[in-house]
């Protein structure tokens, strides 16, 4: 047991000072998901942006940089002010969305993408259409934020608006955001998200049909049950 606390304690050494091993190892998952955006298509480039919440400090991918490239001496953090609590490098642009979220939220992860149909979608409709009952997992029927600046106060409040009661929602012409209890429930949200927006963009694309929707009711008693879904 001694020895493995020494190599625990070693492991961590080389985090540097001031980085608790709680805050290494969500730095190392939001790195994980983070890369995880890109590997599914979901950003591209450095579009995009992960959080999570550590106590009062908020980990957060940094400004332009590729997430193939993030090591342990990146680990970027704030307090929920958005001062610099950890690390040196300047925190993503968007970090008064996460912010926000987590201010009006129990939210312990948010993930931020550029997904391509979700944002297609986000340019045609004010909520994504009830084409699954999925759209239960969320909340219910998935707004759209109305579009501002991205990093501005301005976008952060259509935000939370489009939020309420919900875990996800589209930003006009920018992209998605979801959060969750973990990162791993955050970044499902978001893949789930964009799996409905593609499913309903090639519903409606077929001349002369138009795709059925369902009722709120039946999304809502959708959301019921998937609450008491998996194991326990």
């Amino acid at each position: 047991m001694a020895e493995e606390q020494q190599d625990s304690r070693d492991a961590f050494a080389s985090w540097g000072r001031g980085v608790r091993p709680e805050e290494a190892e969500a730095w190392s998952e939001l790195v994980d998901t983070a890369r995880r955006t890109v590997t599914d298509g979901l950003v591209v480039g450095t579009s995009g942006n992960v959080s999570v919440r550590v106590g009062d400090t908020v980990l957060v991918t940094p400004s332009g940089v590729p997430y193939d490239r993030l090591t342990p001496d990146d680990v970027t953090g704030v307090d929920l002010d958005g001062r610099q609590l950890l690390g040196t490098l300047v925190p993503t642009s968007e970090l008064p969305m996460h912010l926000a979220i987590y201010h009006h939220t129990d939210a312990r992860a948010v993930v931020h993408t550029h997904a391509v149909h979700a944002t297609a979608v986000s340019t045609l409709v004010p909520e994504l259409p009830a084409i699954h009952y999925m759209s239960g997992a969320l909340g219910g029927a998935v707004r759209v934020a109305p579009y501002a600046t991205y990093g501005t106060p301005e976008l952060a409040e259509n935000m939370l608006q489009a939020l309420t009661d919900r875990s996800a929602c589209l930003l006009q012409n920018h992209g998605t955001i979801t959060h969750g209890h973990t990162l791993s429930q955050a970044y499902d949200r978001t893949a789930q998200l964009e799996w409905m927006c593609h499913l309903w963009l090639t519903a409606r694309s077929l001349p002369n049909l138009t795709p059925h929707l369902l009722t709120e009711e039946q999304v809502a008693e959708a959301g019921e049950r998937l609450r008491g879904y998996g194991q326990r």
